[in-house]
This record gives structure tokens, sequence and C-alpha cells, in this order.
């Protein structure tokens, strides 16, 4: 499986630990940087990185940065994308079940190596529900959508 791979400079060294693990699981990955830690914008990456993921470039991505907050919000501005920002395996398997993200979004400075491992893991391994989440997953991708009309 293809994997686009971005970060901001405080996760230089999960995001080289992640693609290390991803690579030796036999995926394909598309590291989009940054390569050191001089400082960056994390925004620039979260697009490049949602622009690859809505392009197919990629099957999924992972977003990377201080507290996988800003990383997220960035992505999530490409209506193509759904970033979940997870910190255990539970809400990684819910994003992907329930929400069909394509992306998932960690935080170097709040999630250690191991568990970021397990959360990936689990977020690749789990499949979307569909049937009911569907509906709603349709929505999150709709421009013309504004609310629900209850």
């Amino acid at each position: 499986m293809r994997i686009a791979i971005a970060s901001d400079h405080a996760a230089i060294a999960l995001k080289s630990a992640l693609i290390e693990h991803l690579q030796s699981a036999g995926h394909d990955v598309a590291d989009l940087g940054p390569y050191d830690e001089s400082s960056v914008d994390y925004p620039d990456y979260g697009y490049k990185l949602a622009e690859a993921v809505a392009a197919g470039d990629a099957q999924f991505g992972v977003a990377l940065c201080g507290s996988g907050i800003g990383i997220s919000i960035a992505v999530n501005r490409n209506p193509a994308c759904r970033a979940a920002l997870v910190s255990e395996p539970l809400s990684a398997k819910l994003a992907r079940e329930h929400n069909d993200a394509n992306v998932i979004a960690m935080g170097a400075r709040l999630t250690g190596i191991d568990m970021a491992k397990a959360c990936l893991d689990t977020f690749l391994a789990t499949p979307f529900a569909g049937e009911r989440h569907a509906r709603r997953v349709g929505k999150l991708s709709n421009p013309a959508f504004t609310k629900d009309p209850v």
C-alpha cells in the first residue's frame, strides 16, 4: 500500500521512526518532508499531504506535528481528506471504522513512538464499516451540505 507522510520540524524523529516501521511492513512510503529539524510551517506540509491523498498518489496519509492539532486542521481543509487526530489505538480504529478517515494525525510531543506505531497499525488494518456511517461520511465531503435539517 502507498502511504504519504508529512510533518513539521517538531515531529522529524517520529516521522523517521514511522517511515522505517511502514517500510519494514512492506508499504511504499512517500516522505513529503521536511527532512531536517529546521523550523517550518505545518500548514505547508499538511496541504502537501492532503493534495497527495486527494490526487490518489497515496491511499492513506500520516500527518505529524508537535501536537497533531495544527497539521490535522490543515489537512482537513481539503474536502477529499478526513484526517483524524488520534492518541491511542481505539481512536485510530474508530476513525477508520466509523469515519472512513484517510489520514491519521498524531502529535510527536504527546504520543510516544511505540504508541504511534500501534495507532498506525490499527488504523491501516481497520476497514470502513460502511452502512449507516456511509451516509454521515458523505455529508462530510458534500460542499452543499450546511447542517442537518433536524
